[in-house]
């Protein structure tokens, strides 16, 4: 006899566009009012981007009440805040850029040239063995798939990210992308 289980299935609501953006705004209203400091923004800023339900993006703007602030501002103070939002998203752009420039190297194999799988972590037999704390021992792994570079995380503790996003099962990768694995960041390069 075998028995089989069952599950509700709870409705779940994806965020729109439209919501997306207004939780986006309270953010850049709450950094331009200083209720955020800028590290707290761009945080958020990034886990409302990512965010799939309206659930998560109420919790990034619980702390904003907007309304005690929209019955007493002109429109030339909301003019003022938009504009140091945006000065300070292009700031934030600078700063990322400048950074990523300095992240060191990673060279990419030509696909063929190695064997079938690339491991990547702190284990001794990995094929790029990286002895950094934050790095599991079976951390991801790069596999040639059509003539181009597929990263796949294995599951690790501190995640593996792909141009600041994380990789929640695989993603192709190319020269110029700034992976991460832990704490360890790179730049893809070619031969």
């Amino acid at each position: 006899m075998t028995s089989s289980f069952e599950f509700p299935a709870y409705p779940v609501h994806r965020v729109s566009d439209a919501e997306r953006d207004r939780a986006l705004g309270h953010l850049r209203d709450g950094a331009a009012d200083g209720r955020l400091s800028h590290d707290t923004f761009v945080r958020r800023m990034e886990l409302a981007l990512v965010a799939r339900r309206s659930e998560d993006l109420a919790v990034l703007t619980a702390d904003l009440d907007t309304r005690l602030r929209g019955a007493t501002e002109s429109p030339l103070t909301r003019r003022l805040f938009g504009w140091v939002g945006r000065v300070s998203a292009v700031s934030v752009g600078i700063r990322r850029a400048w950074a990523a420039e300095k992240l060191p190297r990673l060279l990419l194999p030509q696909p063929g040239t190695v064997g079938e799988v690339l491991s990547i972590g702190r284990d001794p037999g990995s094929g790029l063995r990286l002895g950094h704390e934050t790095v599991s021992r079976h951390h991801a792994e790069l596999r040639p798939q059509n003539g181009q570079w597929v990263l796949r995380d294995l599951g690790s503790t501190n995640g593996t990210t792909v141009n600041g996003q994380r990789v929640g099962g695989a993603a192709v990768v190319r020269v110029g992308d700034q992976v991460g694995f832990g704490s360890m960041n790179y730049r893809l390069s070619a031969q």
